[in-house]
């Protein structure tokens, strides 16, 4: 993996557009000078709790705990890892990196695979001018366009056509400047039997460029055009590059869409990926034939949190949402199937019967238990009391995975009517799974600030330091309601750092970190001491915590006035609750003092009050 300059980062971060980068995954709306709200895309949630800060670079939800920058926020929700995203975004915003430090052999594999890949961008487009102005392949665009496609859905997916001579490909590669063996290491030519010789792989085929999240060209399917050619469909070969097992079709063009609707379309084929975009449902991939993969399973995963199969209702079809549910029941992944006609695939019915037709269908999915359950009663022979008591057998280990729910009930009167016998007879044959396990009891919010938690206005629970649903790194701390008002107040008072940094520097400047309450909240506020006026900058790459701590107080200080009033005074309430803790020990152990501690308290409240006092009127609006 090659290390990138250390500069490269900050570079990419400047040229980053959040609002853009984020509103491709839900719909923000201005909710203060610098601040912009909408529903997280990290967990179901009906009002807004999820805020970017874009002139900090920031994002963080206070319903679920999410935040960090740019990096993170395509880390998340692509899959990539930190030097994934970096590269990513470099790619988007037209930034150059920089590799350094890079084992000289490494470096060798890294240029040879980047050579491969320049190569397979360019056949692509050498694929795509084809199609579009060779006398050759009007056959095709003929083909192309009786399917109903249109000009702008074959571009979107950069459709081509390869020429039906043995070496077109070869010769435009060589003239590129690319050798034999790279175009061969490619998958764009095979070698003849016996000889070793070289020729296209690809000839009188339409194309399709087979891309990663990234929309980099990785391999091509190809379709014959003539029906003495076999196969009808043919792939890259696997190789350095390209891995069949790994691809979903259409994932880079699906991706924001899917996010939005929290679901994708997974179908078998291309053109039913085309059919269905060009219907409107922009959703859809295909997993590139009747079998999933658990990479693919990971790869939709990425997409949404429900795979809609729409996979063809012949026996393979069948066959492959069996094999699907098998690799997706490792995941978390939900599956519903669309009830296609039989002898029809999604583009047959977008053709045939228009587009709202295949979205109405589409919006007609069933629970995969239900497919599952029809399957069964389908496939028995329910005129015969043996033919009932298979199908009973059969459904059995599928409701011993249902609890008790309306959707079991509804199933259960479905089979009763379907086999003619009594609901109650039939529930004694079929087996029951346990009671879900009871509800975690809701958080108390504690009405203040706690990193991970929520505060009053911003919506949301939440836990505090150490809570398990805001992934801080103090696992030895009392996971519910952890967040005390100690810890609650430091907050407030880093977030106010934040927004006052020129006065909080002084102040900081005077503080020992280890006074503050935890190694997590000394962590935070070492990195805010040091990046005030930029805490997005200098984040490592692997703290979670860090970076989802910095991301809420960024968030929080964006609704804050400057006052260095509101620094002092919130300083001064943190005194004020160690103070009580003093006293409430002195009082505990009868150690005496406890007179003095009470004087000191009632000064620091009388001086807490004051300052508070002067914060409002240092940030009331003018008259």
């Amino acid at each position: 993996m090659p290390r990138y300059a250390d500069s490269d980062k900050e570079k990419v971060r400047e040229a980053v557009d959040l609002l853009d980068l984020v509103s491709k995954r839900t719909e923000l709306r201005r909710a203060s000078p610098g601040d912009y709200k909408g529903l997280c895309p990290f967990h179901d949630e009906r009002t807004p709790s999820f805020h970017v800060t874009p002139d900090k670079g920031m994002y963080y939800c206070f319903g679920c705990g999410a935040g960090g920058d740019a990096f993170k926020f395509v880390q998340e929700t692509e899959g990539l890892d930190f030097v994934g995203s970096l590269e990513s975004l470099a790619q988007r915003y037209g930034i150059e990196l920089t590799v350094e430090d890079e084992d000289p052999a490494a470096a060798e594999r890294r240029k040879a695979r980047e050579r491969l890949m320049e190569l397979l961008e360019r056949a692509a487009g050498f694929y795509e001018r084809y199609l579009w102005e060779s006398a050759e392949a009007e056959p095709a665009r003929a083909y192309l366009r009786d399917r109903g496609f249109t000009d702008e859905t074959l571009r979107a997916f950069r459709v081509g056509y390869a020429p039906s001579a043995w070496d077109k490909l070869m010769m435009a590669g060589r003239q590129g400047g690319y050798g034999n063996k790279e175009i061969f290491d490619a998958g764009l030519a095979v070698r003849a039997k016996g000889e070793g010789r070289i020729y296209d792989r690809f000839r009188r085929r339409i194309m399709f460029p087979l891309c990663d999240p990234r929309g980099r060209v990785l391999g091509f399917g190809a379709r014959a055009l003539g029906a003495d050619q076999q196969p009808k469909y043919l792939n890259s070969p696997d190789g350095d590059i390209f891995h069949k097992g790994e691809m979903v079709y259409g994932a880079h063009l699906a991706r924001s869409a899917a996010a939005r609707a929290e679901e994708v379309v997974a179908t078998e084929g291309y053109m039913d990926v085309l059919a269905l975009h060009q219907a409107g449902m922009a959703n859809v991939v295909c997993i590139m034939g009747t079998s999933m993969t658990d990479k693919q399973v990971g790869e939709l995963a990425k997409l949404g949190k429900t795979v809609l199969l729409a996979l063809d209702a012949d026996s393979a079809g069948q066959e492959a949402m069996l094999k699907a549910a098998k690799v997706a029941a490792k995941s978390k992944l939900a599956l519903r199937v669309v009830p296609l006609p039989k002898g029809l695939d999604p583009a047959d019915v977008v053709q045939q019967q228009g587009a709202e037709a295949a979205k109405a269908l589409v919006s007609t999915s069933v629970p995969f238990v239900r497919f599952q359950i029809e399957r069964e009663l389908e496939r028995a022979d329910l005129t015969q009391a043996e033919g009932k008591d298979a199908a009973i057998a059969a459904l059995r280990p599928i409701f011993a995975t249902l609890p008790p729910s309306a959707l079991r009930e509804e199933l259960l009167a479905h089979v009763a009517d379907a086999v003619d016998l009594a609901p109650s007879l039939v529930s004694s044959w079929l087996p029951m799974a346990g009671e879900r396990p009871a509800a975690a009891p809701a958080r108390p919010s504690g009405g203040g600030w706690s990193p991970g938690g929520s505060r009053g206005g911003r919506g949301g629970g939440g836990g505090g330091w150490g809570g398990a649903s805001s992934g801080w790194d103090e696992p030895a701390r009392p996971a519910a309601g952890a967040a005390g008002p100690l810890a609650r107040a430091e907050g407030d008072f880093l977030a106010q750092c934040l927004a006052t940094p020129d006065a909080a520097a002084e102040i900081l400047a005077t503080l020992d970190d280890a006074a503050f309450s935890g190694d997590a909240m000394r962590r935070v506020v070492a990195h805010v001491r040091a990046h005030l006026h930029a805490p997005q900058e200098g984040l490592p790459e692997d703290d979670k915590m860090l970076a989802g701590a910095v991301a809420k107080l960024v968030t929080k200080a964006a609704d804050l006035a400057p006052s260095r009033a509101a620094l002092q005074g919130q300083l001064a309430n943190i005194e004020l609750l160690r103070l009580r803790r003093e006293i409430d020990a002195a009082v505990s152990s009868g150690t005496g003092g406890v007179a003095a501690l009470r004087r000191r308290r009632d000064q620091l409240e009388e001086r807490r009050d004051t300052l508070i006092q002067q914060a409002m009127e240092e940030t009331a609006p003018s008259a």
